[in-house]
């Protein structure tokens, strides 16, 4: 999960953009190509980066209400783990 968090990390793709698109001037790719690739990268980055973040806020809260629903079960039963 730690390269799953930092694949995720907006600086690191920035970096690549940036790293990218240097390398596509010195070898004479066309301003208005590489342009609108580095925008397009870091435009798609930021909605990968949004959808991991909020699967895992989502996924925590599944949890929580899973574990207060099991708390309550055992509060009427009377069962204590």
């Amino acid at each position: 999960m730690e390269l799953l968090r930092k694949l995720s990390s907006r600086k690191l793709w920035a970096a690549v953009a940036g790293v990218v698109t240097g390398l596509a001037m010195v070898f004479g790719l066309d301003e208005g190509i590489i342009t609108s690739v580095s925008g397009a990268v870091v435009a798609l980055t930021s909605v990968v980066t949004y959808i991991v973040t909020e699967g895992r806020i989502d996924k925590e809260a599944v949890g929580n209400a899973a574990e207060k629903v099991q708390d309550a079960i055992d509060e009427v039963t009377g069962n204590d783990a």
